[in-house]
C-alpha cells in the first residue's frame, strides 16, 4: 500500500460500502491505451485518417458542478441525501477529501475552466459584491480577459466537441458567454443564479433570468425545471454534433443554491428528517466525519457562529418551517442526482459511459442567506410571484432558503459556509473517475485550479502553445496522484493560496492562515494548524509569531504575483451587496422613480398652495 494518498477500502471504504450499497464497478481502459495508436504518417490523406482514429479512442470528460454543496452533502462523503449516481462515480473512481475551492460561485468557476488564478482570468469576485474602487480594475472585469483560455478551447483544439448546459457567471454581456471561450453549443445562464421552475430572477439585482443560447437570449420552455432541463439539453447538444468527436460536457446545475425548489415527490424522501435541527445535524456530521476519516477522531469542532438561533427555543411554526425547508434542499440534491443518473444512461445506450471520465465537484459550500428577514426582499418577493409559505413549500413561486444555521450545520466538520474561507466555505467534495483512474482515496492537498491541467493530462490535450494562450496555467496536474506516481503534487514547503474580496486562505505544510470580512468575521488574520485543529477553533498566531510571519509574506508574495487589490476600508459584504442592488434598480428604474418623486413633489406643492391660499382668503 502507498502512504499518505491512496488507500484500499478498509475501513473508511467500508463505511461508504456499507452507506452505498453499491458494488465496485471496474474502470475503462487506462491512459496509454486511450492514447494509443498516434503514431505520424507520411501521406496527409493517412495522417487524417490516423488523426481521426486516434480522436475517437480519446476519453470523453464530463464536468458536473454542484452549486453550494457542503463536504459531506454527496451519499458517499457521509450526507443524508440519497445521491446513488455520484456515489457510484465515487466507489469506482477517486474520492479527493483534502479538496478546496473558492469561496464564491464565479471565481471558482473561472479556475476549474481555466487552471488559472482567479485574479489572472479576470473575474476575481462576482458583479454583486465588488466594491466601485476594484470595478474595471486587471483582474476585476468580472469577464474572461483576452488571452485566458478555458479547457474547451483546449480540447477544441485538440478534435473535441465542446458543450454546456448550466450557470455561466463569467461575464453578462452577448460577446462574454460560452460561445466565445471555446464552446460548440451551450446554453448558459448568466447571473448568480435564478429560479428552477420558472424563467425569472430570483434576486433585485437581476431584472430577469439571463438565459443564452449560443450567445443569443432564450426563453425557457412552460415546463422547466432546471436539473431535468440541463441534462435534457446536453443530451440533445450530444445528438446533434458529431459523435465521432470525443466530447467535453459541462453541467453546473443551479442546485443546490437558492431558491431552493424540488419536485415533491423528491422533497416527500425527507418528511421529519429534519426535525430534531440543525444542532442535532451539525453534531451527526461530525461524528460521521470522524468515522470516514475526513477529520482526525477527537478533533475539534467550532461552535455555532454568533447570534446562531436555538432551535429548541424557536416556535413550533418555525421549527416546521425550518425544518421542511431543509426537505426541500436534500431533495433538490436528490433531484439533479436523478437527472445526472438519466444522463449517464444516455451515454450507456450510446456505448461512451466506459471510455467517459467523470468529474464532479462543487463550487463553494452552503448558502447561508435567509429569505425571511428583510422587508425590501419581502416587497420583491411579493411582486415577483414569490412566497416563503408550509404550503407549497420548494414548488413553484417557492422561494426556498436553508439560513445561517442549516448552512453551518450542513458544512460540518468545517466552520462557517459560503462567502468565508474558513473550511466550511472552502473544503468540498470532489471526485474523478473514469478510464485512467483506479478506486482509491486522495488524502494528499487539491486545489481548484489543479482540475484543467489534471483533465488535459488524462486525455493527453496540450496545456500550452496554442496561439491565443497568454496567460499560463498556474495550477498543478493531480495525474501523478492518481497514476500513484507520487503521494502529492504539493511539497511540504509549497505554498496554496485563494483570494476573494478580502476573504483569504493560505496553506503551507499543515498550517492555514485566514482572513474574512464582516459580517461573520473582522478581517483579523488567524493561524490554524489544520491536522490537529481542521474545525479552525484555535487561533496560534500569538503562540507561534515565526510560523504566522512567514505565512503573511508568502501571501504577501502571492498577492502581487496574482494583482490582488486591497479592500476598502471598512468593506462588508452584505452591505456592499445592498449598494449594488440599489445601484442596479436605480439604473433600470430610476426615471420611474424621479417622476413619481416629481409627481408627488407637484401634488405636495399644490396642497401647499392651496391651504395657503385658503388661509389668505379667511384673513382677508
Amino acid at each position: 500500500m502507498r502512504p499518505g494518498t491512496q488507500k484500499p477500502r478498509s475501513k473508511t471504504r467500508a463505511l461508504l460500502a456499507a452507506v452505498l450499497s453499491v458494488g465496485l464497478v471496474s474502470s475503462g481502459p487506462g491512459v496509454s491505451a486511450a492514447l494509443a495508436d498516434t503514431t505520424p504518417e507520411t501521406s496527409a490523406e493517412t495522417s487524417v485518417e490516423t488523426s481521426a482514429e486516434s480522436s475517437a479512442k480519446q476519453p470523453n470528460i464530463v464536468v458536473v458542478l454542484v452549486d453550494d454543496a457542503a463536504l459531506m452533502d454527496f451519499g458517499a462523503f457521509g450526507g443524508e441525501a440519497a445521491t446513488p449516481n455520484i456515489d457510484a462515480l465515487a466507489e469506482r473512481g477517486a474520492m479527493f477529501t483534502q479538496y478546496r475551492t473558492s469561496p464564491l460561485c464565479a471565481p471558482t468557476r473561472a479556475m476549474l475552466l481555466t487552471g488559472i488564478d482567479n485574479h489572472k482570468t479576470g473575474v476575481a469576485t462576482i458583479p454583486e459584491v465588488i466594491p466601485d474602487e476594484h470595478r474595471g480594475q486587471p483582474g476585476y472585469t468580472l469577464s474572461l480577459e483576452p488571452g485566458v483560455l478555458t479547457i474547451a478551447d483546449r480540447l477544441r483544439s485538440v478534435g473535441y466537441r465542446t458543450l454546456m448546459s448550466g450557470k455561466w457567471h463569467l461575464g453578462d454581456a452577448e460577446d462574454e458567454m460560452p460561445q466565445n471561450h471555446g464552446f460548440d453549443r451551450s446554453l448558459a445562464l448568466a447571473a448568480s443564479g435564478a429560479d428552477n421552475w420558472e424563467d425569472k430572477s430570483f434576486m433585485p439585482y437581476y431584472h430577469e433570468a439571463p438565459w443564452y443560447e449560443d450567445g443569443k437570449p432564450y426563453d425557457l420552455p412552460e415546463d422547466f425545471y432546471s436539473s431535468k432541463y440541463l441534462v435534457d439539453k446536453m443530451i440533445d447538444y450530444l445528438d446533434m454534433t458529431d459523435p465521432d468527436k470525443p466530447f467535453f460536457a459541462y453541467l453546473p446545475f443551479q442546485a443546490i443554491h437558492i431558491p431552493v425548489q424540488a419536485p415533491a415527490e423528491f422533497t416527500a424522501n425527507y418528511k421529519g428528517k429534519f426535525d430534531e435541527g440543525w444542532h442535532v445535524m451539525r453534531e451527526a456530521r461530525y461524528q460521521r466525519a470522524q468515522e470516514l476519516g475526513l477529520i482526525r477522531e477527537g478533533a475539534p469542532i467550532a461552535p455555532m457562529p454568533a447570534n446562531s438561533r436555538d432551535w429548541n427555543s424557536m416556535s413550533d411554526e418555525d421549527r416546521t418551517l425550518y425544518a421542511a425547508l431543509m426537505e426541500v434542499n436534500a431533495g433538490m440534491l436528490e433531484a439533479m442526482d436523478f437527472h445526472i443518473g438519466r444522463f449517464m444512461d444516455h451515454l450507456k445506450d450510446a456505448g461512451t459511459f466506459d471510455n467517459t471520465i467523470f468529474l464532479v465537484t462543487s463550487d463553494n459550500g452552503p448558502e447561508q442567506n435567509r429569505g425571511d428577514n428583510s422587508a425590501t426582499l419581502a416587497i420583491w418577493m411579493h411582486f415577483n410571484g414569490y412566497h416563503i409559505d408550509l404550503e407549497g413549500v420548494g414548488e413553484v413561486g417557492s422561494w426556498g432558503f436553508i439560513g445561517p444555521e442549516w448552512a453551518n450545520a450542513a458544512a460540518s466538520p468545517g466552520d462557517l459556509f459560503k462567502f468565508y474561507t474558513t473550511e466550511g466555505g472552502i473544503r468540498v467534495p470532489l471526485i474523478i473517475a473514469g478510464p485512467g483512474v483506479e478506486p482509491m482515496r486522495v488524502d494528499s492537498p487539491a486545489m481548484v485550479t489543479d482540475l484543467t491541467p489534471t483533465l488535459l493530462d488524462l486525455v493527453g490535450a496540450p496545456k500550452t502553445a496554442l496561439a491565443d494562450d497568454t496567460v499560463s496555467i498556474t495550477g498543478r496536474s493531480l495525474l501523478p496522484v492518481l497514476t500513484g506516481a507520487t503521494d502529492s503534487v504539493y511539497g511540504k514547503d509549497d505554498i496554496r493560496a485563494l483570494e476573494v474580496s478580502g476573504n483569504s486562505a493560505l496553506y503551507k505544510g499543515d498550517y492555514k492562515i485566514t482572513r474574512n470580512n464582516p459580517p461573520a468575521g473582522d478581517s483579523r488574520w488567524r493561524l490554524f494548524n489544520m491536522t490537529d485543529d481542521p474545525g479552525e477553533t484555535t487561533d496560534l498566531s500569538e503562540a507561534q509569531p515565526e510560523v504566522m510571519k512567514d505565512m503573511l509574506a508568502s501571501f504577501d508574495a502571492y498577492s502581487k504575483q496574482m494583482g490582488v487589490l486591497e479592500m476598502p476600508a471598512g468593506y462588508d459584504t452584505v452591505q456592499q451587496i445592498t449598494r449594488n442592488t440599489a445601484a442596479k434598480v436605480l439604473d433600470r428604474y430610476g426615471w420611474i422613480i424621479a417622476l413619481v418623486a416629481l409627481v408627488l413633489v407637484g401634488l405636495i406643492a399644490g396642497a401647499i398652495f392651496g391651504t395657503w391660499r385658503i388661509l389668505r382668503s379667511r384673513t382677508a
